[in-house]
């Protein structure tokens, strides 16, 4: 079995089997065991950061098996420079979010921890499959715990909630299963994703793939104007559910644009790229603009999100590689500080039970150590240089100012919006007089919640004090993909 198969299936069969654990008066056995199946599963994804090979584009630590004999479906799975940091980084996270539920999730805890490890093995999954079905399967797979963890465990609309996410996400897949459905017949009857890169295409047929994968993809990432549902899916999902969706279910709709959309439909990606451009700038500005006036501190963090991820979507488009890997970079990074930001609003809301601004004020007069992390986190969220929110924003904005100065000055007004939004949410929430006696009740956090904020802080700044690792392991596969890209398949 290879470490990518252990990395996938040790969470699916550890969650499973705290799902058929049972009684919630087994709880603290439980939790012990679900943070010992989520770290030992972090630390399997450990030796792909230390025998990964630089200096090579091919996939690599691969698996190809039979699977579906019939179809020719094989299990078939690897990692390149674009995909493997996608593998520890959901582990790392899988582990903090089980650290955040340890007091606050009382009831049903075994289904609440079985359904994360399960979900964190479908989505280390999506980034290593390599067959076409296989990828279908994995990626809408992660739709079921998360649609059941927002309906069972979120706030008072939370049913709403689960069903829009649903629907919206399978509604723009079911395209995609289609345009997998025509490379399938296309190439003569093989899912190879990478035999698929290969493929020559006539224009029509790439642009309706590539509006086929957009479909898909951009209600994942989700682009403007069809992420209306990601507010509501913050806002009532449970802490844990908000920091997986923010930080890693947000980057499978960008990782599908790299794998399939620009090398299976290059000529079709520079044909449309304006638009994608033109929708990402939409989101960075406008979006921006929206997170300005929210008075609920997680559906602000929210649309901050979708702003961070139009650098994303911008990088990728731009079609140069500081672009590409900035946006790589970026989703990274937005990763742990996304995270790192709903786990602070987490920790406010099981104290005072309200996400309303005005709810709070002077909280750094009685949670000294934890307002010192949460200011920590919000300036990475502005893009303060040293942390990670600023390497992959200045990449990406460097990488469009070589594409086009008007469209880097654009991206570039964003850095403004992200730190007029998240400092005056710090101010109001954080600074002044104690605002009210729940703010006077408050204590400051406890060992527990003061690790995951140190874990988080540690990966925050080491990514924007040397982004190096990261930045060499995407080096060979990001300029391979543009010199594919480059090439007509007309």
């Amino acid at each position: 079995m290879s470490l990518l198969s252990i990395s996938i299936w040790l969470p699916i069969v550890s969650g499973l089997v705290l799902l058929a654990l049972g009684r919630d008066d087994q709880a603290k056995t439980v939790r012990w065991l679900a943070l010992v199946a989520a770290v030992t599963s972090f630390l399997v994804t450990l030796p792909l950061i230390t025998g990964f090979d630089t200096s090579t584009a091919a996939a690599q630590f691969g698996e190809n098996l039979p699977w579906i004999d019939r179809f020719n479906i094989r299990y078939h799975l690897g990692v390149d420079g674009i995909s493997m940091w996608f593998v520890p980084l959901t582990a790392f996270i899988t582990v903090i979010v089980v650290l955040a539920a340890w007091e606050v999730i009382q009831s049903r805890v075994n289904q609440y921890m079985g359904a994360f490890l399960v979900l964190s093995g479908l989505m280390i999954g999506v980034f290593c499959a390599l067959d076409g079905m296989l990828f279908y399967v994995f990626f809408e797979a992660t739709l079921i715990p998360m649609y059941i963890i927002i309906g069972v465990w979120g706030g008072p609309r939370r049913v709403y909630a689960a069903f829009k996410f649903f629907l919206y996400t399978l509604a723009g897949s079911l395209l995609m299963l289609v345009a997998l459905l025509y490379l399938y017949y296309k190439s003569g009857g093989s899912f190879d994703i990478l035999s698929w890169h290969k493929l020559p295409l006539p224009l029509n047929a790439q642009t309706l793939l590539f509006f086929a994968f957009l479909a898909a993809f951009s209600v994942k990432v989700p682009m403007w104007p069809v992420h209306t549902w990601l507010p509501d899916a913050h806002v009532e999902a449970p802490t844990g559910g908000s920091v997986v969706l923010a930080a890693i279910m947000l980057k499978l709709g960008a990782y599908g644009f790299l794998r399939f959309s620009l090398p299976i439909a290059p000529d079709a990606a520079r044909e449309y790229a304006w638009f994608i451009i033109a929708l990402s700038l939409i989101a960075v500005v406008y979006i921006g603009l929206v997170a300005l006036v929210q008075k609920d501190m997680k559906k602000l963090v929210a649309y901050s999100s979708i702003a961070h991820m139009g650098f994303v979507t911008l990088g990728f488009f731009i079609f140069n590689e500081l672009g590409v890997s900035g946006g790589i970079v970026q989703m990274i990074s937005h990763g742990f500080v996304s995270g790192a930001m709903f786990l602070s609003i987490g920790v406010l809301y099981d104290r005072v039970h309200s996400r309303e601004i005005a709810d709070y004020g002077g909280v750094v007069n009685t949670m000294p150590k934890f307002a010192a992390f949460a200011l920590f986190f919000a300036m990475a969220n502005c893009g303060l240089p040293a942390t990670g929110g600023f390497v992959g924003e200045w990449m990406v904005i460097l990488g469009t100012v070589k594409a086009d100065f008007w469209l880097g000055a654009i991206a570039a007004t964003a850095l403004v919006f992200g730190a007029a939004y998240t400092l005056w949410m710090y101010k109001r929430v954080y600074f002044g007089a104690i605002g009210n006696d729940h703010v006077r009740e408050l204590k400051d956090i406890n060992g527990r919640e003061f690790l995951m904020m140190a874990l988080l802080a540690a990966a925050v700044l080491w990514m924007g004090v040397y982004p190096k690792p990261f930045t060499d392991v995407m080096h060979v596969s990001v300029t391979e993909l543009l010199k594919h890209v480059a090439i007509s398949k007309l």
